[in-house]
Formats: C-alpha cells, structure tokens, sequence
C-alpha cells in the first residue's frame, strides 16, 4: 500500500509539473525558457528517427522486390524478346542490302556481255556423284533453266548446270578437279584450260596451250566460250594469273590463277539461258589495275 500511495504521489507531481511547463512555454511564445530543451529534444530524437529509417530502409526496399519479381522477370523476358527481335531485322536488312548490292552487280556484268540470265540463289551446298564442288539453287525448270547453261555471278564465271528439277537445280563449279573450262587470255587471246586445282576454290589450275606463249602474274584470262554457248558463254571474267610453274620441255605452260568470284561464299547468281549475238572478248572484265597492265606489257614485249 506504501508503494502505491507514493508512486500516485509521484505521478500526481509529475503531472502538474509537466502542465505547470506547457503554461509557461505556451504564454511566454519564442521567449520561453524551454526553448533549449525543446531543441535538444529535437535533435536527439530527429537522430534516433534517422537511424531507424537507415536501418529500416533496406529491409523496406528488399521487401518491395520480392513484391515486384514477378513484374521484373517479364519485363527483363520482355526486353529479352525486343532485343532478339530487333537483332533479327538488322540481319535481315543486311541481307537484304548484300543482296540487292549482288544482284545489282550481276544485271551489269549481264548487260555487259549481253547475256541474258534468270536470277537465282544458292540454297545448299552440295556434292554428287562424280563431283565434289557443287551447289544448289532456286531455280529450275519452271524458270527456263536446262543442262549445260552457264552460271555466272556479278564477279565472274561460277559453273556450269549439270541437274535440273522443277524447282531447283544443281550446279557444278569450276573450282571441281573434274571441271574443264575453255579459257584464253585477255588481250593475246592464247587459248587454255581451266581446271579445278583442289584448294578449296581459293585457286584455278590454268593450262595455256601453246609452252612459247607469254604467260605471267596479273594476266587475267576470260572464258573461251563452247559451240552454241553450252556448256559456256564466251567472255565470262574468270580470274587472274597468280604464279606460272616453270615447265622445261613442256608442251604447254601451267599457272594457277585466283578466280574472281568467292566460289565458297555464293549467294546470288545467274543462269544463262541465252548467249549473247556476238563474243563479248575482254568487254566485261572489271578495269585492270595500273600495275597489272604495265606487267602484261612488259611480259608481251
């Protein structure tokens, strides 16, 4: 019962001290006396408030991406989607423009010799019976193609149709060592052979048919043309003497030339399907680089 009248005692004190303090700071305004404790007060308690929301502040925003997990997964597989979308069609547009690019050089090269060709792609790469350099492409019968026509792209001479079908049809390339190709060079229009030389279509095996012909790097030979245009057209750009072998005693003379079409990276080109009225000759080989006229020159002489 002490304990209970004197904690009342206590209580009851610190009740009208307390109202007797709220009289004086609410009369006496910015004046008070109380003003220092009043901001110390603030201080300690504004600094303890800091600290909490610090402490409680991570806890918060972990709390809230658990809530959002699900929203942000969608957004990131969202995101993910546009990404590869947009990926796609830069392909795409890049295709598009290589292609129209190859397709603009091969109605020149046709124009130039007067060839007229049904455009095609190649879709496949292939070998059959016999031959192990060949290709597939997207045009066939339907397109007017045959056997034995000529297939050429922007760049130069690829090969020659050995398969059709409705569709599609099968080429043989130049770069194959059982290819035979007509061939003369440019100018002196010494005749010879163009065989495949087995490396993958990076070189062309040339075999010039008279051995007291002059024969040297950066002569470019065109092809010869066949009876009727079949297998070849003439004046198709083949490619550009790299090395000649020395052939002591020889009845011809052996070079290896670097065709100008990318025989391992075809994509656009043209069938043949009728040769021009006249041989073209040397019309339709790209401008010959200065040095490379000047090394004909000096050879011929």
């Amino acid at each position: 019962m002490r304990d209970t009248r004197r904690t009342r005692a206590i209580m009851g004190l610190l009740l009208a001290m307390a109202l007797v303090l709220m009289t004086v700071d609410s009369r006496t305004g910015e004046g008070s006396p109380l003003s220092l404790l009043k901001g110390a007060g603030t201080t300690v308690f504004g600094a303890a408030e800091q600290v909490g929301a610090d402490v409680v502040r991570p806890v918060t925003r972990f709390v809230a991406a658990l809530v959002d997990a699900p929203g942000a997964q969608r957004r990131m597989e969202e995101l993910t989607r546009e990404n590869d979308r947009l990926r796609q069609d830069l392909a795409a547009q890049t295709l598009d423009r290589s292609r129209s690019e190859q397709l603009r050089s091969l109605l020149s090269t046709a124009g130039a010799g007067g060839y007229t060709i049904v455009p095609a792609h190649v879709i496949a790469r292939r070998g059959v019976p016999g031959f192990e350099e060949a290709v597939e492409i997207d045009a066939g019968e339907a397109d007017g193609v045959r056997p034995d026509m000529t297939v050429l792209s922007g760049a130069g001479l690829v090969g020659r149709v050995i398969r059709v079908g409705p569709s599609t049809s099968t080429v043989l390339l130049i770069s194959d060592l059982g290819s035979a190709t007509g061939a003369r060079l440019e100018g002196s229009g010494e005749i010879g052979v163009v065989n495949g030389a087995g490396e993958q279509g990076r070189l062309l095996h040339f075999r010039l048919l008279d051995s007291t012909a002059p024969l040297a790097p950066g002569q470019r030979i065109v092809s010869f043309g066949s009876h009727r245009g079949a297998p070849y057209v003439a004046g198709v750009p083949i490619g550009v003497i790299e090395r000649v072998e020395a052939t002591p005693g020889e009845l011809t003379r052996i070079a290896y030339a670097r065709p100008y079409a990318d025989l391992t990276a075809l994509d656009v080109v043209g069938v043949v399907v009728r040769q021009p009225r006249r041989d073209p000759r040397d019309a339709v080989l790209p401008p010959a680089p200065p040095e490379s006229s000047a090394s004909t020159k000096r050879e011929g002489a």
